[in-house]
């Protein structure tokens, strides 16, 4: 089930998206089922069921917060110079940062380097603590593409990661939230103007989803909503004004960004 959240006529709402291509991409005969309320406990249908093109997607949650994992791909961390720490290395970056599909991404003046990182996005679907790893699913509302975007040049001056990642703009999410996915070996793809820049695969991480959430939650309560960042494949690269960057995860669909100068 793909959870979208839209406007329509002015007005918020989440919905189910149906009628989507065998490449999870939307078409003419893409519907909205309009929902009431919030996804989070379940999903009651409003009544309405509208064509897509006369919606505008949004960004589909707006989280309490965004945990975000460093160097949980090996070939990543090798490529910014690092080792693969033993523990998950988690930071955080607020939900200002949040944008949704087409939606800008607007350099800072502050930075003269800033860059990709696709991600998998994990969407947590309700209030949970020390959650056991054998019980992750059970918080899990589902899946989304995510984009860490990264002002490489500030990371490094400031050794640490709030700034570098914090400014606004700096974490597309979308298209929707994907609740039906296989996560074990879902590919991820980055392009810069259709040109490849990532390719890995969710078999790839140093930290699999259900350490990482039980992990977290030992440190800090999960709120519905949040979002956590699983960390990048190698081939990050900068992107400048007038660039597209699409972020595509097998099973879920692809999220695309301009980038803009910000004014």
């Amino acid at each position: 089930m793909r959870i979208v959240r839209v406007v329509v006529d002015g007005e918020l709402f989440y919905g189910v998206l149906e009628g989507v291509s065998a490449e999870n991409e939307p078409t003419e005969a893409s519907l909205v089922v309009l929902v009431n309320g919030h996804p989070f406990g379940g999903l009651v249908p409003e009544g309405r069921i509208i064509p897509l093109a006369d919606t505008r997607l949004l960004a589909p949650v707006l989280p309490s917060k965004i945990v975000a994992v460093g160097k949980n791909y090996a070939d990543h961390a090798k490529e910014m110079g690092g080792q693969v720490p033993a523990s998950p290395l988690i930071f955080l970056k607020p939900s200002t940062s949040i944008i949704g599909p087409g939606e800008s991404i607007a350099l800072p003046w502050q930075s003269e380097k800033v860059e990709h990182e696709a991600e998998l996005a994990v969407v947590i679907g309700r209030l949970c603590s020390d959650v056991p790893v054998d019980r992750v699913k059970e918080v899990i509302l589902g899946y989304t593409c995510a984009n860490d975007v990264t002002a490489r040049d500030l990371q490094h001056a400031d050794g640490q990661w709030s700034r570098a990642k914090g400014f606004d703009t700096f974490c597309p999410i979308g298209p929707w939230i994907e609740t039906d996915l296989d996560v074990e070996d879902a590919r991820i793809t980055c392009s810069v103007d259709g040109v490849l820049r990532q390719a890995g695969s969710t078999n790839d991480m140093v930290h699999d989803i259900a350490t990482l959430i039980a992990y977290i939650s030992s440190i800090m309560t999960l709120i519905p909503g949040d979002i956590i960042l699983t960390g990048t494949p190698a081939g990050v690269g900068p992107i400048v004004a007038g660039n597209n960057v699409t972020v595509a995860i097998e099973g879920i669909g692809t999220l695309t960004n301009p980038v803009v100068d910000r004014v």
